[in-house]
Formats: C-alpha cells, structure tokens, sequence
C-alpha cells in the first residue's frame, strides 16, 4: 500500500482483474490483505469468524508491531471501533440514542442554519480575493465538525485542532514520532473536553458518557469513554467532509448529472448514494482479523491477519454494478447496493447524520450558487495523504450566482 496515498481506482481496478481478495504490504513490511470485491467484502464483514478486537492481530500480540506505527491506533484504541460481541453492543448502546432517525431529523434545523451561514463565508471569501476558495476548508471541513463538537459538547475554539489531529492519526505517510505525537496530544485534548464536562455538565453526548462512566464504571472505563470521543470527532466530521467534497468534484464534472437532478430526474439523496458508491469517502479501512483461516472468494486469509475493507475498490466492482462501474450515474439501479457505509454489527452510526448533512449542504450549496465550478481540473487537484481516506487535500471552487 502507497503511505503516500492518491487516487485509488486505477490501482483498484488492476487489483480486481486478479480476484477479490488480495495480498497487501502495509507500512513497516507488515503483511496484511485487502477485500476488494463488492460479495467478497460484504460477507466478509457480517463473517461471524471476523473481530474487531486487537487481540486478534497475530503480529501486534507478538510485540512484532512498534510504538509509532501509523495505523497502530486503529488496532488499539479502545472502543467500538475495537470491539466485538457484548463489549461492542454496550458502546454502541451508550452512543446509539444520539445517532437515532428521530434525533437526527431534530438537527436537520442547526444543519440547515449553519450551511447558510457557511455559505455566506463562502460567498464573501470568495469575493474578498480573485472570485476562487477552497471549499473544502470554508465548507465541507466546517459543516460537519461543527455539528459533531455540537453534540459532543465540544468548545468550537478547539475544532480546527482537531481537524489537523484527526488527519494526523489517519494518516499513513508520517513518521513514528509525528504519530506519537499526534496521538498524544489528540488524547489530551479530549481529557481536557472530558474534565470541562465533568465539571459542567450539559445537554450533550459527553455529559451523558460521563455520567454512564460515575454511575457504573464497569458500564464504560476512561480508556473507553476517550476512545468513544476520538472515534466520534473523526469519522463524525471526516467521513462527510470527504463525501461532500466527493460529490461537489463529481458533480462539476458530469454536469449532465447535476441537470437531471435540476430536472427532478434525480435526487439529491440520489447524489449522495451513488457518491459513496463512486467514489467512496474512505478508501482502505482498517482493521479486522479472522480469529481462524478463513477461505474467502477462493483466497485463504489466515488467522490473525489485519485486514483491510477495500470500499472504494467494492464501490467499482464490475461483478456487482456492471460493466460501467466506473461511471458516475444518477439513475444506476445498483447504486443503493454501495457498502461504504459498512455492513453487518459494525454498520456506521452516523450513517443518518452523514446523509443529511450531505444532502443538505449539495442542495443548498448548488441552490445558493447554480453556476459554481472548480477553478483547476480535477486531475490537477492535490490527492489525500494516505491510503484510509479518499479525496483530495482542497477544492478551489469559483462560488457563482
């Protein structure tokens, strides 16, 4: 795997010719595999002889996995992410209430209030300087970190921080030490929302993980509620940040799909569903482990192995959305079969959240601004560092009325 990440889909598409599961090496020669394959990936994850747990990973319980590693804090932060059977269901339990379709729909009023607001920012930035801004940063970035550190009872002086933590920690092209560091200092600062809340508690997901941790420590341990937070602050607001950009640059380029949504043909939650599928928010995630040798498309995935969900080689898997899989089509009858948001036990959350916020923010982006474009080719646009996250580092956009 390239620590240096970039564009997936031509290297996905080379892979897929060669079967659905395939051999990796990931940073440090450390051996691994990927599942590439849309059939593949999807038994894969709901394989009831697959787990979360670190305890799984053969060569990290040898002590063969060092300090620093760049992915060691996927396999050892400690909550769902990590867990498995009952450990997994009481986290996700704790969590769950925020995440529900009746709670969601509640925040569809502060999702819509802060698009618009973040739109004014973005018309204005753009007016103050040659008539381009880097949307991602004015927009895609602020939509969904604000919304999470709302529910999460999170001061916005500390969103910006960690933004550049989260993609520190997920990152694969740093060194041991920046990962050490980066991981450290991303703990510190959820200590320091953790003692705030504590001391103040309030209406908010924190407050409520708090008090589930003093009622009943064995109901939620510190390491447990600090991994719970990070694993909220990242996928809550990268993941979407992702998939927005995603869909702006998708979007640009195929105007005649962006015109059938226009033409009521299409909608936008049509546009976010086959985005995931297309051009998935995140590429490689790790990781999971079969606690036995497993047999998987034809290919033999050892016990212990970390293991790679390859969602945006599956998004293009001509064996499950035809021979124009690399396409990006609105009205592709395939596309709602996309598994980007996971499947199985460890089915993402915030999947409600993350829909809506997209939805809201294309609809409102493009209605706010009909004409807008990217101001470089999307070839030329500067590719996500790493392997984990798919999209590109910024998006210049001219915001036109």
């Amino acid at each position: 795997m390239d620590p240096a990440g970039g564009c997936p889909h031509a290297d996905n598409a080379r892979l897929l010719t060669r079967g659905a599961v395939a051999p990796v090496v990931l940073p440090g020669e450390v051996a691994g595999m990927a599942v590439l394959g849309h059939d593949a990936l999807k038994e894969f994850l709901a394989h009831p002889d697959v787990a979360k747990g670190a305890e799984h990973f053969t060569a990290l319980r040898e002590g063969r996995i060092p300090d620093g590693w760049p992915l060691k804090t996927f396999a050892t932060v400690r909550g769902m992410t990590t867990a498995d059977g009952a450990d997994h269901r009481r986290l996700r339990a704790l969590v769950s209430r925020a995440f529900t379709a009746r709670r969601v729909a509640e925040l569809r009023p502060r999702v819509e209030a802060v698009t618009e607001q973040l739109l004014d920012g973005l018309g204005a930035a753009a007016a103050a300087g040659d008539g381009t801004v880097d949307l991602r940063r004015h927009f895609a970035m602020p939509l969904p970190m604000g919304v999470i550190c709302e529910l999460l009872g999170v001061d916005p002086r500390y969103q910006d921080r960690l933004h550049h933590l989260s993609n520190q920690v997920v990152a694969t092209d740093i060194g041991p030490e920046e990962a050490m560091a980066a991981n450290k200092e991303l703990v510190d600062v959820l200590a320091v929302v953790v003692a705030t809340r504590t001391a103040d508690p309030g209406p908010d997901l924190t407050s409520a993980l708090v008090a589930a941790r003093e009622e009943d420590g064995d109901r939620l341990s510190g390491p447990e509620l600090i991994g719970t937070l990070l694993l909220m602050v990242i996928a809550g607001h990268e993941t979407t940040l992702n998939l927005i950009t995603n869909a702006v640059r998708a979007l640009c380029t195929h105007r005649d799909q962006l015109a059938l949504v226009r033409q009521a043909r299409a909608s936008w939650a049509d546009v976010v569903e086959e985005t995931l599928r297309w051009d998935s928010p995140v590429s490689y995630f790790p990781f999971r482990y079969p606690t036995k040798d497993l047999t998987l498309d034809g290919t033999l995935v050892p016990k212990g192995t970390p293991v790679l969900a390859g969602y945006s080689a599956a998004g293009r898997d001509r064996a499950a959305h035809g021979p124009d899989a690399d396409r990006f089509d609105l009205t592709r009858a395939s596309g709602a079969r996309h598994l980007s948001l996971g499947h199985g036990p460890h089915y993402c959350l915030g999947a409600p959240l993350a829909r809506l916020e997209a939805t809201v923010a294309l609809e409102r982006l493009f209605t706010r601004f009909p004409e807008l474009d990217l101001a470089v080719p999307d070839t030329e646009l500067p590719r996500h560092a790493g392997f984990v996250g798919n999209s590109v580092q910024e998006l210049p956009v001219r915001p036109v009325t």
